[in-house]
């Protein structure tokens, strides 16, 4: 309890009010993680083998509000304390993984926009990722020849060490063009060419659309596209090893937006998208690349519009005969999220507790005794055990929270009798006479 007092009370701010609001806070994870050990180890035997150049790709699969995308941006920290760089969009009917007008690549710049490292967890880290490698090069450069900064040789020994990368990542699709902009970009930060290292950003960030207009502007006769933006992921992850950090992870969040893709053959060419992804992670065809996507039961496994309608993907992504609840196996490519249990819930609840007193100031009162009073209805629902989620439990603790704050002469008892929690106890003890719920012990 006591480190949750020490929750700063920006991070508790934001904690508090995205899960009220039902979103996943970008921040403030690790102090309020319950759960998920098993799926968080998986994961994170994946990230080791990321880091010595293999490749992973996984489905993270679960209902809404049950913590699929908790689960990614908790990985996202954990990826990124690691020394990855984390690229992460979620799809809508703008941002596809495929598309003629323009989504795929929507949904590159977004990826490319919320690059974020350690040091820069918010996102919009390209320029400062390209920057801290010139200046590591010349830094590294300085130690190896104990040149000084202004010795005309030293840039002869940077120039050395630029080349050894652009021609490594020369050698992969595309590779050549990406090469020459990074050298571009590298003679424009020696020399206090802002003009050309803002272009080459442009470049990076998808926003030349006309090949004319990128051949006028930095002598490339390319731009990224609809079909060609993954190849330029593949890319970066290559060069961000180069450039010291430990790879690339792209976390791609509701894919239920290709699911509901009214046109079938939009559908499929979505499908075959992830297809390519999945077998070029699995077949050694990318480096230092780790790919998560979030997506709901239906949207995976519906045999008419979800990806199991795309048979090539069924075959490689359906559930063995024996995997079951319970027992998943956590090694496959899609992991299902199991839902938290009432003793995960109400431990997650204390936690939120400490953590709202410490925001505004007060004592925790709240019992533990209190706690499983207010699981206990919450879990005592009819069909509770296979359909609540945290994101329902959460938001209805954090109102509760608010209100014993803002009405101090209000108890926990009065408002789990009150009329909003009558509709909820009254299905417990109709449940429970039915010999469907089961009493936890603290």
């Amino acid at each position: 309890m006591d480190e949750q007092k020490k929750v700063p009370k920006r991070i508790a701010q934001t904690v508090l009010n995205s899960l009220k609001g039902g979103v996943v806070p970008r921040i403030g994870l690790p102090y309020i993680t319950v759960g998920r050990k098993s799926e968080i180890e998986a994961l994170l035997r994946d990230v080791e083998i990321i880091a010595e150049g293999g490749a992973s790709f996984r489905f993270i699969v679960g209902r809404y509000g049950s913590g699929k995308s908790f689960l990614l941006q908790t990985i996202r920290g954990y990826v990124m304390d690691r020394g990855f760089i984390v690229a992460d969009a979620d799809l809508s009917p703008e941002r596809r993984l495929q598309g003629t007008k323009g989504q795929g690549l929507a949904t590159y710049r977004e990826l490319i926009s919320n690059l974020s490292t350690k040091t820069k967890p918010e996102g919009g880290a390209l320029t400062l990722i390209l920057d801290r490698w010139i200046s590591a090069v010349q830094n590294d450069a300085m130690r190896e020849t104990g040149l000084s900064p202004d010795d005309p040789a030293l840039a002869a020994a940077s120039d050395k060490k630029i080349f050894a990368v652009t021609a490594s990542v020369s050698e992969l699709v595309h590779g050549f063009e990406f090469a020459k902009l990074l050298s571009a970009y590298y003679r424009a930060y020696t020399g206090g060419d802002d003009e050309t290292k803002a272009k080459v950003v442009r470049w990076f960030r998808g926003e030349y659309t006309l090949k004319s207009e990128a051949k006028e502007a930095l002598g490339v006769n390319i731009t990224i596209t609809d079909d060609n933006w993954y190849d330029y992921l593949k890319l970066f992850a290559t060069f961000f090893r180069l450039a010291g950090y430990t790879g690339l992870f792209m976390m791609i969040d509701e894919l239920v937006n290709i699911y509901k893709i009214p046109h079938s053959i939009t559908r499929q060419y979505n499908y075959e998208k992830i297809l390519t992804l999945y077998n070029d992670t699995l077949q050694g065809k990318a480096k230092y690349l780790g790919i998560l996507m979030g997506a709901t039961p239906q949207a995976l496994e519906d045999k008419r519009r979800g990806i199991f309608s795309y048979e090539a993907l069924r075959s490689r992504l359906a559930e063995g005969r024996f995997s079951k609840p319970g027992a998943r196996d956590l090694l496959s490519p899609v992991i299902r999220l199991e839902p938290l249990t009432a003793e995960e819930m109400l431990v997650l609840c204390e936690k939120l507790a400490e953590m709202h007193a410490g925001l505004y100031a007060y004592t925790q009162k709240i019992t533990t005794e209190e706690l499983a009073a207010f699981i206990k209805i919450e879990y005592g629902r009819i069909g509770a055990d296979q359909n609540i989620t945290p994101r329902e439990v959460i938001r209805d603790f954090t109102e509760l929270l608010d209100l014993l704050y803002q009405h101090p002469e209000m108890t926990i008892a009065s408002l789990l009798e009150s009329d909003q929690f009558s509709y909820a106890k009254s299905d417990a003890v109709s449940d429970q006479t039915q010999g469907g719920f089961t009493e936890f012990t603290i």
